[in-house]
């Protein structure tokens, strides 16, 4: 059963992906803030981290680089709303990508499929 950690500071996106994610059979958790996030990502085991770039408390930046200094191998799909290069940043140290707000959640699927197949093949 694959297990999803949804860092967002927005109820409505946190909501939006906890209902899509778990009726496509996920697991999902959330995290409302970046610190929240960093200490649910530590703590738990998730196959994938969606994160939002823009948060409270820590950014997601901070957070991807936070956390896969400790766990290298949990992949990060960002969210960025606002252009800027705080998202590059973190694609371009390892985070799998970065879907820009808003997102379709076929978008959401894909990506997430196409990084759970290229994770089976390594």
């Amino acid at each position: 059963m694959v297990k999803v950690l949804v860092i967002d500071n927005s109820e409505v996106i946190r909501n939006l992906l906890t209902e899509y994610l778990t009726d496509l059979g996920y697991v999902v958790e959330n995290a409302i803030n970046g610190l929240d996030g960093i200490e649910k990502a530590l703590s738990g085991d998730y196959d994938v981290v969606i994160c939002d770039i823009h948060m409270p408390k820590r950014n997601g930046y901070q957070v991807f680089s936070e956390v896969s200094g400790q766990k290298p191998n949990l992949p990060f799909i960002m969210t960025d709303s606002l252009p800027d290069t705080l998202a590059e940043r973190a694609v371009n140290e390892g985070a799998y990508a970065c879907l820009s707000k808003p997102f379709n959640l076929d978008q959401v699927k894909k990506t997430i499929d196409q990084l759970l197949a290229k994770a089976r093949t390594k």
